[in-house]
């Protein structure tokens, strides 16, 4: 019975997720309680799940410097991460391959702390060309594959829906037309929230 009543007392524990990202995790130019962290754990909370959201985002990273926080983002309280970057690494026309490279060690290391993982991807224009786009976005499919975590394709997805086409979502989105509003979060956890229960369901 002892054993029985310390396996419930550990299946009840809190489930600590780090969403380790850039701006669009930091909730850059929000209000603290706007941020996708905040009203992601707000959700996810709203569904039943206990669980705690860490903000592990910093405006303006890169790939790379995800990859050189993954490690002190990783403590030993972490029970799951979402992993979403890549946007900064577009917008500088970084080559794809470079930012392959980075979020395969953040990946790697995801995998060595024996945690799940959920990556989230971006669909992004042709700027750079055809080849550029399909190599950038690819890199995600690629690396989910080959870690065998889920793939969250695009992490607007949400607004293309609610815009009803692939763009003109202004309503939802910041003047700088980067980064969304606080309405614009609301779409976007919405849309990818379901997806972020299962990953707690994993840990549970």
């Amino acid at each position: 019975m002892a054993v029985l009543l310390t396996a419930g007392a550990a299946q009840a524990e809190t489930v600590t997720i780090a969403a380790l990202g850039d701006s669009l995790t930091a909730g850059y130019g929000l209000a603290q309680e706007d941020g996708f962290v905040p009203q992601l754990e707000d959700w996810l909370q709203e569904q039943g799940a206990d669980v705690v959201v860490t903000n592990a985002g910093v405006s303006g990273d890169t790939t790379a410097g995800g990859l050189s926080r993954v490690g002190w983002t990783l403590t030993p309280d972490v029970d799951a991460m979402i992993v979403t970057l890549g946007g900064n690494d577009y917008l500088r026309g970084i080559d794809p391959a470079v930012s392959r490279a980075n979020l395969d060690g953040i990946l790697a290391a995801g995998t060595e702390a024996g945690i799940p993982m959920l990556l989230v991807g971006l669909s992004v224009g042709g700027n750079y060309g055809l080849d550029y786009k399909e190599a950038f976005e690819g890199m995600y499919t690629d690396l989910a594959a080959k870690y065998d975590v889920p793939l969250y394709p695009d992490f607007a997805a949400g607004l293309r829906a609610a815009a009803g086409m692939q763009e003109g979502f202004g309503e939802f989105m910041q003047a700088d037309g980067i980064h969304p509003n606080a309405d614009g979060v609301d779409v976007i956890v919405a849309a990818i929230g379901p997806t972020v229960l299962d990953l707690v369901a994993v840990v549970e």
